[in-house]
């Protein structure tokens, strides 16, 4: 159960991780060690996975980002877990979302060149025989991109 403390530690937390005990602290009216239990709670809940530095696909020049729409063939829960499985062992998706409507995923990918994105491609859709079809969008300008993830609605 989260309280309106932790909503709004969430979010600065969400939006720069690199903040000391103390700035957090400042931002919800805590003190640092109070900050420090909510955090440590919120590990080992499972709740904050990861500390991470998110870079501007716009400052790397040689990333390609490319969204892909996947149809699969045999959608029973085994294939579906082997599937998930496949996307996240492969590093270059960032994100892969399982959708409702005309395709099954969701999957974005992020390579190095053209050639490392066909690479990719061939191995989790081409050569997999689950893979009814797939269609890629190339991201031609990234205008937003984002991973704070709402608590509460606003």
């Amino acid at each position: 159960m989260l309280d309106d403390l932790d909503h709004v530690l969430l979010d600065a937390l969400q939006r720069d991780a690199s903040r000391t005990l103390r700035d957090l602290g400042e931002v919800v009216g805590l003190s640092p060690s109070a900050v420090l239990r909510r955090v440590q709670r919120y590990r080992a809940g499972g709740l904050l996975s990861h500390n991470v530095a998110v870079l501007d696909p716009r400052h790397v020049p040689e990333v390609i980002l490319a969204v892909c729409l996947v149809t699969i063939e045999d959608d029973t829960p085994e294939e579906g877990r082997r599937y998930r499985a496949r996307l996240l062992d492969t590093p270059e998706v960032q994100q892969a979302y399982e959708v409702s409507g005309d395709y099954d995923y969701v999957v974005v990918l992020a390579c190095v060149g053209m050639r490392h994105k066909n690479e990719v491609a061939k191995r989790l859709f081409q050569e997999d025989p689950n893979v009814k079809r797939y269609t890629t969008l190339f991201v031609l300008d990234p205008v937003r991109t984002g991973t704070v993830l709402p608590t509460r609605r606003p």
